[in-house]
């Protein structure tokens, strides 16, 4: 049997170093996580990434330098398992390790822990070969093995098999027995792999939903809603009760909906749960909003914008006052714009402060408010209180009503700039929301900068998109060759693939429309003109519309035409 042994090249006694020096690590953080070795007697590079000090991927590059040794991307797993004949499920699970492709040299193996010697000889033996070691980020390895091997027992099946026939539903009614239920080991780990999941999955909610003798597990993964394996209805309130625990809800409340947060570190990164209850006619469904900062890529070209829309929008931001506004329907990313544009706009000369429902990201250098409405703190009272702190900036989670429109609208007036959300469908749109909402058009018309209204589209997986030449009738009547200077336009269609799990699209991008506050514009809203009226000045003058960003996209190969044409239906 192979000898077990760990860090055989005492890497890791210069670890701590080696990290500092990379610079993916400052002494304080190593000093820290030294006094926890001492308590503890854990090894540094586990302590390092379980308190979140150091993310795995950046651990994994440090191995990867430090020990020569080749560094697996995420796109790089096989589609299919490497000799699956000759090594165990449970085994590559247990030791976190994956073989990924067969060379003239021998199997290479990607591993989670480089220093372990003993899966390497073992595996070496099973397939009588020599065995070349990679490194893997954790979190891809363990994701392509349940990917893989899913088939001989998924994570989810072994945690119920563990904790054998759950007791009868009735029996939890007690809050003391669901409270006890819920901290049960199995229980704990079954919420943990739930979220995990998600997290590795890049979901950006997770849906626990009651329904009669069975609870659904939903995933959002771009957008979309993807069914996972379900927990034993038995288990229902348990699951729950460990989540609103986790959340610090009240869990003898089942009555009435109940909101709460979770923050909690994965793989080596601190992440944010959003996290609401709202009692059903079967229990209490649970929507956990994932708030991945590492995630979300707050900066305003990285959301997607091309340089043309990208230097319409910067025009309307970096007025001095006035209101700039983002449009668009729920999960259309508004927020996430306004964020990269509070980043943009925080060069530690201006005083910046927000008033949001909820807080999502916090932002260093900015004030951020959580409105609190059960106590009186409403967006009004709030912009109220904002106009005494001597701001320069305000950012208004959303505009939902006239009183905090005319605050608004005061605030430009008075020299600020207010960054704000409104439900539209375009940007012309909204414009005559506000004149229906009773804002003053000559006010509106002096304060107003411009609108962009935006949605999200899926990318495609660049794996396994599919090129094709667009028949001439759809050339013809998109008008696509605008976008290939008279060009055959070519469009790409989603196949699907392992790494983005058969559904041909991996990510999503933002497809924009900015309307800028033109003389002409201004003449038009003074006399109350319609939307459809506003979009066509704003055409004339050289705005691209969100189905035109769209199309270019198409052709660029960043997005398919049908799901442009899913999203921007309506517009």
């Amino acid at each position: 049997m192979p000898e077990r042994r760990t860090d055989p090249s005492g890497f890791i006694e210069g670890l701590g170093a080696f990290l500092v020096r990379r610079g993916t690590l400052n002494e304080s953080g190593l000093d820290r996580a030294r006094r926890v070795q001492e308590e503890t007697g854990d090894r540094l590079d586990h302590i390092l990434t379980k308190i979140g000090l150091v993310s795995e991927k950046d651990m994994a590059e440090a191995f990867a330098e430090g020990l020569a040794l080749p560094l697996v991307a995420a796109s790089d797993f096989p589609g299919e398992a490497v000799r699956p004949e000759q090594v165990s499920a449970s085994f590559l699970k247990a030791s976190r390790v994956l073989p990924l492709a067969e060379t003239g040299e021998g199997l290479a193996l990607a591993m989670a822990d480089p220093l372990d010697d003993y899966p390497k000889q073992a595996i070496a033996l099973s397939v009588g070969q020599p065995v070349l070691p990679c490194v893997a980020v954790p979190s891809d390895l363990d994701a392509a093995i349940e990917r893989l091997y899913s088939q001989d027992g998924s994570a989810l099946g072994s945690l119920l098999k563990e904790h054998g026939e759950a007791s009868d539903e009735d029996t939890l009614q007690d809050i003391e027995r669901l409270r006890d239920s819920a901290s049960e080991a199995p229980v704990i780990r079954l919420v943990t792999h739930i979220i995990n999941r998600a997290v590795e999955a890049r979901a950006s909610d997770i849906h626990i939903e009651p329904f009669e003798g069975r609870l659904r597990v939903r995933y959002r993964v771009d957008g979309v809603l993807r069914e996972q394996d379900s927990p034993p209805n038995a288990l229902r309130q348990a699951v729950v009760s460990r989540i609103k625990i986790m959340a610090r809800l009240n869990i003898a409340e089942t009555r009435l909906p109940q909101d709460g947060r979770i923050k909690t570190a994965i793989r080596g990164r601190d992440i944010d749960f959003r996290v609401s209850t709202v009692p059903t006619m079967h229990g209490e469904s649970v929507v956990l909003r994932v708030l991945d900062r590492d995630a979300v890529k707050l900066d305003l070209a990285g959301l997607g914008l091309d340089p043309e829309t990208l230097e319409a929008y910067l025009q309307i931001l970096e007025r001095p006052h006035g209101i700039v506004l983002v449009t668009g329907p729920t999960g259309s990313g508004k927020t996430t714009t306004l964020y990269a544009s509070l980043v943009r706009l925080n060069d530690g000369r201006r005083k910046m402060l927000t008033v949001e429902d909820p807080i999502e990201y916090q932002l260093d250098g900015i004030n951020q408010v959580q409105v609190q409405p059960q106590i009186g703190l409403s967006f009004a009272n709030s912009l109220r209180a904002f106009l005494r702190q001597d701001p320069d900036i305000m950012m208004i989670g959303e505009i939902r009503d006239l009183e905090t429109a005319e605050i608004a609208v005061q605030a430009a007036l008075t020299g600020h700039l207010v960054l704000s959300t409104l439900h539209t469908n375009d940007a012309a749109g909204t414009v005559s929301r506000l004149l229906d909402m009773g804002v003053e058009d000559f006010l509106l018309a002096s304060t107003l900068n411009g609108v962009t209204a935006q949605r999200l589209v899926r990318r495609l997986c660049p794996h396994c998109r599919e090129v094709y030449e667009a028949l001439p009738e759809v050339a013809e009547q998109l008008d696509l060759r605008r976008f290939t200077n008279g060009a055959e336009p070519r469009l790409y269609r989603a196949m699907g693939c392992a790494r983005c799990i058969q559904t041909g699209y991996l990510g999503r991008t933002a497809i924009q429309e900015t309307l800028v506050m033109s003389d002409e514009v201004r003449r038009l809203l003074l006399k109350h003109a319609d939307a459809q009226d506003l979009r066509r000045v704003a055409v004339a003058e050289g705005m691209r519309s969100m189905f035109q960003d769209g199309l270019r996209k198409a052709v660029q190969g960043i997005t398919s035409i049908e799901e442009v044409m899913r999203v921007t239906r309506e517009v």
